[in-house]
């Protein structure tokens, strides 16, 4: 009996996707430059998952209701950045995007070493745009 031992072709992603995805971090820059909780909680499915140091938050409306409160404690003033360094096609309409970055402090003009983290963002095409299933990120060194 024959066997088909050759690999599943892998998903690709275009160009222009692979641009509207890695526009995703600079959305999530504005809505924090913002303090726009509705703006970060809306770059997430709604059953979508976030996964900081001692944090996990499931759902839209907790991530929402999270960056409320972390927007008037301990993120007041602070800004965000972050930079695409990979796209990994995971299958049609499913990618991992990993980034690198961290939170400014307020008023800071340079990330400092112990807040650069690295990310990884499992992102699903829904309702024709990219949107955040999995967003998890972690110190950088």
């Amino acid at each position: 009996m024959p066997t088909n031992t050759s690999a599943a072709a892998a998903p690709v992603v275009s160009s222009a996707e692979q641009a509207e995805i890695a526009f995703i971090p600079a959305r999530m820059i504005k809505a924090w430059a913002a303090h726009d909780a509705e703006a970060f909680a809306d770059l997430f499915t709604p059953d979508g998952t976030m996964i900081l140091p001692g944090v996990y938050q499931k759902g839209r409306d907790a991530i929402r209701e999270f960056m409320t409160a972390a927007f008037a404690g301990p993120y007041q003033e602070t800004r965000v950045t972050g930079s695409p360094i990979d796209i990994k096609p995971l299958a049609d309409g499913a990618v991992a995007l990993l980034t690198t970055g961290g939170v400014l402090a307020a008023g800071a003009t340079e990330l400092s070493d112990a807040s650069a983290i690295r990310a990884s963002w499992i992102l699903v095409k829904r309702e024709g745009r990219w949107q955040l299933a999995v967003y998890q990120n972690c110190p950088r060194d």
